[in-house]
C-alpha cells in the first residue's frame, strides 16, 4: 500500500468501508468523487486501470454550462487554461452555432481534449483525500438494508470486496457496475468505423472548428490551439472492425474527401478506430447504486455533449448523498436524480442523433433540402438561440411542481450580489444559497455558512430565490405578504437544507 499527495493506491480490497464508492475514474467520476471528498466523506474510487494508463477518448469541448459547474467549484480557470475558447463553430454546410449570446460568463465553446479536464479534476480529488483503488474491475454489486458491496477483481486475477453506504458507476459504456445491476441498456449503432487521430496540419482550416460532409463522407477538424488538431471522419462506404488499425493516409483521404482538402496533415500523436451508439438505461437508480454518465447514456459525438452530460449528471448527484449522508435530507431525495438527470439524457440522444443524421444524409436532394433548412434556420433567431442554449447546456431546466414559481427548476445565473461577490463563487463549498430584497432579513434557523448562505440583490427586485448547490433554483417567491412570505421560506429550508440547527438553551438561574 503505498500512499502520495493525501490519496492511498491499492491493487488488493480487504473489505474496507467507505461513504461512497465511485467506479470509474472518467470524468464524471473524478467529479463527484472530489465533490464529496471536499464535504468531508470518505471516498473510495475503483478504477479497472492500471495508474497511469491514459484515459484516450474522443471528447474535445466543454460547454458553458459545465464551465458554470467547474465555477462553483473554483476550478473553471484551471480547465480553460488547458484549451482554447471558440466563439463560432461551422457545424454542417451553413449551418453555424454561435453561442457568443449566452446569458454566461462563458459565452463560448472550449475545446480541449478529455485527458486535459480529466488531469485537473484528479489533482482536486486527491488533495480532496480520495482514495484511487487502481487494478479493481466491479464484477458483482450486492446490496443490502443499510450498505452496498462491490466485488471485484484485480489485475493479478485476486478477488476483493468493498463495501459503502452507496455506490456510483460511472465505468463508461462497458460498465461493469451496469451489468451487475442487472440493468438493460436498449438502442443501436448509429455509427460505425469513425476514424480519430490527433494530428499537426501545415495548412490549418482559417475555422478553429470545421466540420464537412458530401454524403459519403465527413470529417471534423478541431484546433486544440496548441498546434494539434483533432480529426474525427468517416465513410459510408468503408466500413471495418473498430479494431483494425489506422494509418495517417486514411486520414488524410477521409479529410480530404469531406473537406476538399487535408490541410497538409502530417504527424500523428494518436489515431483510433470506434462505433457510436444510441443507448440509455430505464432507471439510472437501483436502491443504493446508481449510474452517471456513458454508464447510463451513450449517444453519438455530434454537438459534443457526451463528457458534458455526465458532468451534470455528477454535479446534479453529488450534493443530495452528500445531504442524505450529512442527516439533513431522507433517502428520497436521492429519487430525483433519476427524475432530473433521465429526461436531459433522453434529449441528448435526441439531438444529438438528429445532428449526426443531418450530416450523413445521402442523396443530392436530402443534401439540398438540408441546405434549405439551414438557411431557413438561419432567419428563425429564436430557434437558433434555443438549439445553442440546450446544446450548452445553459438551456436545461428541471421540471418543477404544480403550483412552484415559475423559476424554480431552472438554472440561476451568475447573479451579482449587492457586496459585489458573484453567485457561482458564494456556491463554493456545497451550499445553498438564499437571495433576498437588500431590506429583508429572513429567519435562517441557525444554519451556517457552510450549509446555507445568505445574500442580497444589488438592485431592487422583490424576488426570494434559494439556489441549490448545482446551480439550480429549488424555490422562488414574490409574494409581498411577510407572514406568507415567511412560512414559505421556511418550508423551503426545512425541506432543502434540513432541520434547523438546535440553539443552545439558557442556562437555569441559581437558587440561593
Amino acid at each position: 500500500m503505498s500512499r502520495e499527495s493525501g490519496t492511498t493506491t491499492r491493487t488488493t480490497a480487504p473489505h474496507p468501508t467507505s461513504d461512497v464508492l465511485v467506479v470509474g475514474a472518467g470524468p464524471t467520476g473524478l467529479l463527484l468523487a472530489g465533490d464529496l471528498a471536499e464535504a468531508g466523506l470518505d471516498v473510495t474510487l475503483l478504477e479497472r486501470r492500471a495508474p497511469g494508463i491514459s484515459n484516450l477518448t474522443r471528447s474535445l469541448v466543454v460547454h458553458a454550462r459545465t464551465l458554470e459547474q467547474f465555477d462553483s467549484r473554483g476550478l473553471a480557470g484551471d480547465v480553460i487554461a488547458t484549451g482554447h475558447p471558440v466563439t463560432s463553430l461551422q457545424l454542417f454546410g451553413d449551418v453555424r452555432m454561435d453561442p457568443t449570446g449566452l446569458p454566461t460568463r462563458y459565452p463560448y465553446v472550449l475545446v480541449t481534449p478529455q485527458f486535459e479536464v480529466e488531469r485537473v479534476l484528479e489533482e482536486r480529488a486527491r488533495k480532496a483525500g480520495v482514495t484511487f483503488a487502481y487494478g479493481n474491475e466491479v464484477t458483482a454489486v450486492r446490496q443490502g438494508a443499510d450498505s452496498v458491496t462491490a466485488t471485484v477483481r484485480t489485475t493479478d486475477g485476486a478477488t476483493g470486496e468493498y463495501r459503502a453506504s452507496y455506490l456510483a458507476g460511472t465505468d463508461g459504456v462497458h460498465s461493469g457496475v451496469r451489468r451487475a445491476l442487472g440493468l438493460p441498456f436498449p438502442g443501436k449503432a448509429v455509427i460505425r468505423s469513425v476514424v480519430l487521430a490527433d494530428v499537426r496540419l501545415a495548412e490549418p482550416p482559417a475555422e478553429p472548428l470545421v466540420a464537412k460532409a458530401d454524403g459519403d463522407a465527413f470529417a471534423l477538424v478541431a484546433g486544440f490551439g496548441d498546434g494539434w488538431f483533432r480529426v474525427i471522419a468517416w465513410h459510408r462506404h468503408r466500413q471495418t472492425d473498430d479494431r483494425a488499425p489506422v494509418d495517417l493516409a486514411e486520414v488524410r483521404e477521409l479529410t480530404r474527401l469531406a473537406h476538399g482538402t487535408d490541410y497538409g496533415l502530417q504527424e500523428a500523436r494518436w489515431m483510433s478506430r470506434f462505433h457510436s451508439d444510441e443507448r440509455q438505461v430505464p432507471e439510472y437508480r437501483v436502491g443504493r447504486a446508481f449510474l452517471a454518465g456513458d454508464a447510463a447514456h451513450v449517444h453519438s459525438p455530434a454537438g459534443g455533449q457526451g463528457m458534458n452530460t455526465g458532468l451534470q449528471d455528477a454535479a446534479n448527484l453529488s450534493w443530495k448523498l452528500i445531504a442524505v449522508l450529512r442527516g439533513r435530507a431522507t433517502d428520497e431525495l436521492l429519487d430525483t436524480y433519476h427524475a432530473e438527470r433521465h429526461p436531459v439524457g433522453r434529449a441528448v440522444l435526441r439531438s444529438s442523433g438528429a445532428l449526426i443524421r443531418f450530416a450523413l444524409l445521402q442523396t443530392r436532394a436530402q443534401r439540398a433540402a438540408a441546405v434549405l433548412v439551414g438557411q431557413v434556420v438561419k432567419r428563425l433567431p429564436p430557434v437558433t438561440r434555443r438549439a445553442v442554449a440546450q446544446v450548452s447546456g445553459i438551456g436545461i431546466a428541471y421540471r418543477r411542481g404544480r403550483g412552484d414559481h415559475p423559476l424554480t427548476g431552472r438554472r440561476a445565473p451568475d447573479i451579482r450580489l449587492a457586496d459585489g461577490s458573484r453567485l457561482y463563487e458564494v456556491l463554493r463549498g456545497n451550499r445553498f444559497v438564499l437571495i433576498t430584497p437588500a431590506y429583508e432579513t429572513p429567519e435562517l434557523g441557525g444554519r451556517d455558512e457552510t450549509r446555507l448562505a445568505h445574500g442580497t440583490w444589488r438592485g431592487h427586485r422583490r424576488t426570494a430565490l434559494l439556489v441549490r448547490p448545482d446551480g439550480y433554483i429549488a424555490w422562488a417567491t414574490d409574494t409581498m405578504d411577510r407572514a406568507a412570505r415567511a412560512d414559505a421560506l421556511a418550508a423551503a429550508l426545512l425541506r432543502w437544507t434540513g432541520p434547523a440547527e438546535q440553539q443552545p438553551t439558557a442556562a437555569a438561574p441559581a437558587r440561593g
